[in-house]
């Protein structure tokens, strides 16, 4: 027991892991091992080294008199062992294969693999005829990968060297897997190709992989096209099926065919004539991605080399085609969200993983390929480094990338190697973490070096975005060390144009008006501009959040607070270029109150302001300019624009739903309408209490961003005052209300409409409550009692306006509900609204308050259920919409299912109308027939930039169910 302890401490000592495992391992050896200790001490994993060498020597003695003379087959052995246990598992079940790892080279693999099949390489389509030719091909491909892992873990080859083995290797493995096809299949009447895509096409394999391709056809001279492709099938079928087989020796690998025309939807095998006609009509830009990497692979060479250079053509003039630019952003936002899901240490799809740098590298070879034939490399290192020579790309940004992808591969190699598995999960484990990093050269402490090193090439390549797309734009307008290349303008524009820039030549000059200069401003920047353009491209209109950036810079650029914020607040920077890239609305807020930027931080400070801040803001305000009315009023409207964009941009961030947002805005104009009406009053005379009712959509809390307040004016004169003095000064109130909000200035007026008032514009603008009180008694219509339904007090005398809410509840809530003639006489109103109010040349089922299912449609529905039951319905007494269906629907006078139907067709309509507003800066009733704005309003509705026809049926769908409901419901249909 002392001596195994001793030899223990010893083998621990010299480096091994577990000390007592590997004394007793070489307790049980037969063979003296001693001399060999020193070597197995350097190599990864030296435990693990040890084990496989234990196995292997038992097996065949011999491997250790080989070891001994050989100083080259030592050192790769040794190697392979200490970092791939499935290898040493291979060598142990095929010790004579350790002779291999003396050779300096192995020859051709395909020559090699075919005749391990039993076929003869120099046939024109060879044939297998060998016995068990699936465990020959297996056993001969595992030596040859096993000779390639020896010199790449000794550094006798090269990354790109290695990728490329790896794929000609797995080519020769496909060649003989077809060989053995041949021999299941009649393949008399077809020609079969076999184009290597992705990483094998590329000629960037690793170690184990799915190994893609596409199957291409062609019928022999008198052959029947039918029975040829049915025949290459089968033969496509049989060669998969040598790959993918579960033998004695385990699968090869999968070998996928999913990047065909259709995908797994389509056929499996096509004529090169119906490859063409696919992608020309009906293939996406990805496609074209995918189809830089295609390569004939196996097969017959000649149409192999036919379809590759016939789809070139199409490749390289993909961006020109129809919707490019929306694949592209599609594209860049779905490798987002790869990042996004999958956790940091996947190699693979983790932030700053390799596909991040694959998919960036592609793009940019779509978007300047076709004007630049040096871009044209299938492999990523290579045509990263052409992208560099171009000067498309950083030449920094390129050297730090290929660091980073290097570093990457050869992870994820090291990875796949230990057990020839396909993983790019980096592990947690502290042994295999010390096996990385001591394959990798580290000494002195491989699991903090190789931790520290990953992190630091994936956080460089965690910015490519950044560094790929959109810095060289800058260094196009920008003057630059003349050892340099830089994107050519024309360049530049290509790849904004392929960002989503309409107008590519103005986004330069903004790009140069921003950051050209030797100012600190400048600097600045140009630090912020490449990652503002990447968000400004994700938003419904980069050129518009470009030039509004231009024009908010200029007016802040020399406050000190504005850039540091940007710089150094991710959240502002972000959510200012989606406001300034969704439309007009916002932007043109901000254009007049810059200082607002300060709110976007935090979902917090773009929360809605309780109505008693509000106005005990405002009353400040008034108290502030007392005896200026003008000046008090221009501060209140400058709240309102503050509040304004704070509610328009918790929209357009989708903190809001539309209920809120009508709250928001109605409150807001309540608090704007009372301060603007004590402005007024403070030099009126004080002789008649005076209230403001509103009515419409601001009685109904239900005010866009377009809404004017609909209003009526009541007063009631104080005791000893005579009417006619009192009705005199509440007119000069009510005049000068209107006034002071409609006074032209930079912020957006509140229109005031009191329309609805007996006998509408005839009428008195303003009346006495008992005036009031006389005219519904003896004149009121039905849709007068309709119109009060909205009616709710707004501003001025409390007293007043509830004395003024409880006259009118029986006109609005009738005890009987309503008579039948009247109930028919609403529905003729109705009707002839429809007939009449829609503006001439508009699309009725596009119309959002007046088309069918639209707000009119609903609101009426809700009305006239108040109408007919809410005298003894206490619940249906509200003056907003969704309250009345929801109350309906609640008291048994509604279907629920119909009150959900109601709902959501008002909701997306109102949506629909701020959107409009918020994209336009003017307001509209109409889905615009322009499709380039109504791609705008899609996106502005969280649609993909795809996805405005999608809107568009939702819209339709959404509405035409809303209409059968109000038919049935309303009209009684």
């Amino acid at each position: 027991m002392p001596r195994i302890e001793s030899t223990a401490a010893r083998l621990a000592k010299l480096g091994f892991a577990d000390g007592a495992r590997a004394a007793q391992l070489l307790d049980r050896t037969p063979a003296d091992l001693d001399d060999l200790l020193e070597f197995l001490v350097a190599v990864a994993d030296p435990d693990l080294a040890l084990v496989s060498l234990t196995r292997l020597a038992e097996r065949e003695p011999a491997v250790l008199d080989a070891v001994r003379a050989d100083d080259r087959l030592r050192a790769r052995l040794f190697a392979v062992l200490g970092v791939s246990a499935a290898l040493g598992e291979h060598l142990v079940r095929h010790p004579g294969q350790t002779a291999l790892l003396a050779e300096p080279d192995l020859g051709e693999a395909r020559a090699a693999l075919l005749r391990a099949v039993g076929a003869e390489p120099d046939e024109p389509e060879p044939r297998a005829d060998g016995p068990d030719p699936l465990v020959a091909l297996r056993v001969a491909y595992r030596g040859r990968l096993m000779h390639l892992a020896a010199r790449d873990l000794t550094g006798q080859a090269t990354l790109a060297e290695v990728m490329a083995e790896l794929s000609d290797l797995a080519a020769a493995a496909l060649e003989a897997a077809l060989a053995v096809a041949r021999a299941e299949v009649d393949d008399s009447e077809a020609r079969l190709a076999v184009i290597g895509m992705g990483k094998c096409g590329a000629r960037e394999l690793n170690y184990i992989s799915d190994v893609d391709v596409v199957f291409v056809a062609e019928p022999r001279e008198g052959a029947d096209e039918t029975k040829a492709l049915r025949s290459a099938t089968r033969l496509a079928q049989a060669m998969m099926r040598a790959c993918t087989a579960a033998t004695q020796e385990g699968p090869l690998w999968e070998v996928d065919a999913g990047l065909r025309p259709e995908g797994r939807s389509g056929p499996l095998v096509r004529t090169l004539g119906s490859h063409l006609a696919y992608y020309r009509r009906w293939a996406k830009t990805w496609e074209f991605q995918a189809l830089l990497k295609a390569r004939p692979v196996a097969g017959d060479p000649e149409l192999g080399e036919s379809y590759v250079q016939a789809v070139n053509d199409l490749v390289w003039t993909a961006a020109t085609r129809e919707h490019f630019v929306e694949d592209v952003q599609a594209m860049r936002r779905r490798v987002e969200s790869h990042v996004r899901a999958e956790g940091e240490r996947q190699l693979k799809l983790g932030p700053g993983g390799l596909r991040d740098i694959e998919f960036a590298v592609q793009l940019l070879q779509l978007v300047h390929g076709r004007l630049d034939p040096l871009l044209r490399r299938r492999a990523t290192l290579p045509a990263l480094a052409a992208l560099s020579r171009g000067g498309y790309v950083g030449r920094d940004d390129s050297r730090g990338l290929a660091e980073a992808y290097t570093f990457l591969r050869q992870v994820e190699h090291l990875l796949q190697l230990h057990r020839l598995r396909r993983t790019h999960l980096l592990p947690t484990d502290e042994a295999d973490l010390r096996r990385l990093g001591r394959a990798l050269g580290m000494q002195t402490d491989p699991v903090g070096e190789f931790t520290a090193r990953w992190r630091r090439h994936a956080m460089e390549a965690r910015r490519l975005h950044e560094k790929l797309f959109y810095r060289p734009l800058l260094q196009a307008v920008a003057r630059l060390p003349e050892s340099e290349a830089r994107l050519s303008t024309a360049a530049a524009a290509a790849r904004l144009e392929a960002l989503g820039y309409v107008d590519p030549n103005g986004a330069l000059r903004h790009i140069a008006a921003l950051s050209t200069g030797v100012s600190r401003r400048a600097a600045i920047q140009r630090t912020l501009l490449p990652v503002m353009l990447g968000w400004f491209a994700d938003t419904p209109d980069p050129d518009a959040a470009l030039l509004g950036f231009r024009q908010v810079s200029d007016k802040l650029g020399s406050t000190p607070w504005y850039l540091r914020l940007l710089r150094d607040e991710t959240a502002v920077a972000a959510r200012m270029a989606r406001v300034l890239g969704t439309g007009r609305y916002a932007t043109g807020l901000l254009m007049h109150a810059p200082d607002a930027v300060a709110m976007l931080g935090s979902d917090q400070e773009l929360a809605v302001r309780p109505p008693g801040a509000l106005r005990g803001e405002a009353s400040a305000a008034v108290s502030r300019h007392a005896g200026e009315p003008e000046t008090a009023v221009a501060a209140v409207r400058g709240l309102r624009r503050r509040e304004l964009f704070r509610t328009a941009v918790a929209d357009i961030s989708q903190l809001l739903d539309i209920e809120t947002v009508g709250t928001a805005l109605s409150s807001l104009n309540d608090v704007t309408l009372q301060a603007a009406l004590d402005a007024a009053l403070a030099k009126a005379p004080d002789v008649t209490r005076f209230a403001v009712i509103a009515m419409g959509r601001l009685g109904g809390m239900e005010c866009s961003y377009a809404s004017d307040a609909d209003v009526m004016f009541v007063h009631s004169p104080l005791p000893g005052v005579e009417e006619r003095e009192a009705t005199d000064a509440a007119f000069a109130v009510a005049n000068e209300l209107r006034r002071l909000l409609s006074l032209p200035a930079p912020d957006p007026p509140l229109l005031i409409d009191p329309d609805l008032r007996p006998e509408g514009r005839q009428g008195p603008l303003v009346r006495t409550l008992a005036s009031y009180r006389a005219y519904y008694a003896r004149w009121s219509a039905p849709w007068e009692a309709q119109a009060l339904l909205r009616a709710r007090f707004s501003a001025g005398d409390a007293a007043l306006g509830d004395a003024f809410i409880s006259m009118i509840d029986e006109l609005r809530y009738p005890s009987e509900g309503l008579r039948e003639d009247a109930i028919r006489e609403i529905r003729r109103l109705k009707a002839r609204m429809e007939a009449e109010r829609l503006p001439r040349g508009a699309d009725p089922a596009l119309h959002t308050k007046l088309g069918p299912g639209g707000l009119s449609d609903v609101e009426w529905v809700a009305q006239l259920l108040q109408l007919c039951h809410a005298g003894g319905v206490p619940a249906l007494r509200t003056t907003r919409t969704i309250g009345a269906l929801r109350a309906a629907a609640a008291e048994g006078l509604l279907d629920p299912a119909d009150e959900l139907v109601l709902a959501e067709a008002w909701r997306f309509a109102s949506r629909v109308r701020d959107a409009i507003m918020l994209v336009r800066g003017r307001p509209g009733d109409s889905v615009p027939a322009d499709a380039g704005e109504r791609r705008l309003i899609a996106r502005t509705l969280g649609y993909p930039p795809d996805g405005s026809e999608d809107f568009l049926d939702d819209y339709r769908r959404v509405t035409r169910r809303a209409r059968r409901v109000v038919d049935r419901v309303f009209y009684g249909g």
